[in-house]
């Protein structure tokens, strides 16, 4: 797994110690402080072990965790907006006006800067070859005055500050969903200790597939929110953003920059959802046969003034009059945007958010053989629609379905008592009104129907905020945060349990608590109706699935094989601890283009790739005689 959230960096489990970091043991506490430390351009470690602060003075690590400590727990998670546009100086903004003349206006113009298309009673007179002299008569005249509204929304959950993918290898006007997806795709690479050419060149091409998207596509500037804003802002359209701002171009920078595959590919977008409608991709594909290794993930950016607007505007967002009402407040701080956001508690909206997260998925058979580390597994990811809805936004019934088959499969895998005592929920716990109630209610309702009584539930966005097409990742990464470490992040934000909830069979912890789990349910509801839940097995349960299937002799050989894949992730972890990061972009590498191939009628030879494209296919259909 790899990717970034407002936690820190997904590989080493380090997002996920940011979110119990309390209830970690003092040393793990330090390594996490100073590897965000480092992750934030705060300290720096070098080649022969020593350490520097920003300042560039060496300082041992303890004396850097003191120095920078409360920056670093200060500038993650949830907290105000950093944009210095959300702040003082406000929100660039145009308003319409029309002037009343009561004489003619002259003004001297550029001459580039004139419209071509003037009204007829204006009155242009040249001055010289650049400067234009312009008469508008007396009368209305309709123009746009510049000005800055103060933001209505001022928390939101960033990526830890001073971390900039962008900076980390040779972006050009990357829009950030796709420099946080270079990033995190390399993190997932680094962080399963294979070597990524030589587990291709094991494979047939068309063996590999990659399933990443977003939720919105890229609507910063550099994408479709630049292109789709140019005419009325008065700037020029480029030709990297109609092309960058599609919702699938995750997956293409992959393919083209990161992995080089020639093998399956698409994107799967489901709103909020998003993240395991990929996955479910990914896991059909394996079951099927048709691939070996997929590459699932989703990246989103959308913390900007625009797309906020648009969910401040539907109610869904927890905006600062909403907070102030919330707690009988007059002034808002800092202290209280990081607990803006407030699952299952008493709440007015979600705090969205920015985040990258990718795992790479494996059959088996091959995880066995290349001696892969083994985080979890996953059989089976449910989606199921609402059907008939008042409101394309309001909540519906699907999300029952996809949980009650999801309790239905672990029950048959792992037995009653497994599922009763041994699971938790990671929750999609938005913040919302409407899904404290609904999403606690589909909770209690399948806990009834299978006679769990105390299920946990765990609610990572009150740490991270909502990353839209990315939650699903979040919670995700963060359950195998939990099988790692046996602890369950609490819900820091929960004071109390809101009345509405229905959380007789539920529990809801405001602390982090020890659980031995065996499985998690990952939840996700989003817009449009779009429900899914995902089964994420542990990796005890999933080695004793191993051995049930393959025997113990393949099994101890898989560990020993195993030994060399930890050496080297935990090298690379060394290094990303450090703050040295290479993420893996291959730009203009081995272009190939047609002519350069040789096919037969039963395979593909690609140049650079160890093994041919076998052009075989079964055929289910039959064959008509000739």
């Amino acid at each position: 797994m790899g990717g970034v959230n407002p936690a820190g960096r997904t590989s080493g489990h380090q997002a996920f110690r940011r979110t119990v970091l309390d209830a970690l043991p003092t040393e793990d506490q330090a390594r996490t402080l100073l590897g965000l430390a480092a992750m934030m351009r705060l300290a720096s470690g070098q080649e022969d072990g020593s350490w520097q602060n920003a300042e560039g003075h060496t300082l041992d690590p303890d004396a850097i965790v003191e120095q920078t400590r409360q920056q670093v727990l200060d500038h993650t998670l949830i907290r105000r907006i950093e944009d210095p546009r959300f702040n003082a100086e406000g929100l660039p903004a145009n308003r319409r006006a029309s002037l009343a003349l009561d004489a003619p206006l002259t003004f001297r113009i550029q001459r580039r800067q004139l419209p071509q298309d003037l009204p007829a009673t204006w009155q242009v007179r040249e001055l010289d070859r650049k400067l234009l002299e312009v008469t508008v008569p007396a009368g209305e005249m309709d123009v746009m005055l510049p000005e800055h509204r103060p933001a209505q929304v001022r928390a939101a959950g960033q990526l830890p500050s001073g971390f900039e993918p962008s900076q980390l290898y040779r972006s050009v006007h990357h829009p950030r969903g796709l420099s946080m997806a270079i990033f995190a795709a390399s993190d997932c690479l680094g962080d399963s200790g294979l070597d990524w050419d030589a587990l291709r060149d094991r494979l047939d091409p068309d063996e590999v597939a990659v399933y990443a998207g977003n939720s919105i596509g890229q609507l910063d500037d550099e994408g479709w929110g630049g292109l789709l804003k140019s005419f009325v802002s008065g700037k020029r359209a480029t030709s990297k953003q109609m092309p960058l701002g599609y919702g699938q171009m995750p997956a293409d920078f992959l393919n083209a920059y990161v992995l080089g595959s020639v093998g399956g590919t698409g994107a799967a977008m489901g709103a909020c959802a998003s993240f395991l409608y990929n996955l479910r991709l990914g896991v059909d594909d394996l079951r099927a046969g048709r691939r070996r290794v997929v590459m699932v993930g989703t990246a989103d950016a959308p913390v900007t003034p625009e797309i906020i607007e648009g969910f401040r505007t539907m109610g869904a967002l927890a905006d600062d009059d909403s907070l102030r009402a919330l707690d009988a407040l007059q002034l808002l701080t800092d202290a209280d945007y990081q607990r803006a956001c407030r699952p299952f508690a008493r709440n007015c909206g979600f705090t969205i958010a920015e985040s990258s997260q990718f795992v790479m998925l494996m059959d088996d058979a091959l995880a066995l053989e290349v001696g892969a580390e083994i985080l979890g597994s996953v059989p089976d990811v449910f989606v199921n629609a609402d059907g008939w809805k008042r409101s394309i936004s309001a909540p519906g019934i699907g999300n029952y379905i996809t949980l009650g088959k999801a309790a239905s499969l672990v029950r048959e895998m792992l037995g009653e008592q497994a599922l009763r005592r041994r699971t938790f929920v990671q929750a999609h716990g938005t913040s919302t009104p409407k899904n404290r109630v609904t999403e606690s209610h589909v909770f209690d309702l399948v806990a009834r129907a299978y006679g769990i009584e105390a299920w946990p539930v765990v609610a990572v966005k009150s740490f991270v905020g909502h990353s839209q097409g990315s939650a699903a990742g979040d919670q995700l990464t963060s359950a195998l945060g939990s099988f790692a470490h046996g602890l369950l992040p609490g819900i820091p934000t929960l004071d109390a349990v809101a009345d509405d909830v229905h959380a007789e069979r539920l529990r809801l912890s405001r602390d982090a608590m020890p659980f031995a789990a065996d499985a998690a349910f990952i939840n996700a509801k989003g817009f449009g109706g779009n429900n899914a839940t995902g089964v994420l097995l542990s990796p005890d349960v999933t080695e004793r699935l191993l051995v049930q299937r393959h025997g113990e002799a393949a099994v101890a050989a898989w560990q020993v094989r195993r030994e060399a894949t930890r050496e080297a992730a935990a090298a690379y972890r060394q290094q990303a601890d450090q703050g040295r990061f290479a993420p893996r972009y291959r730009f203009g590498e081995g272009v190939l283009e047609g002519p350069e191939l040789t096919l037969s009628d039963t395979e593909l030879q690609i140049p650079g790739y160890a093994r041919p494209v076998s052009l075989a296919v079964n055929n289910p259909f039959g064959r008509l005689e000739e």
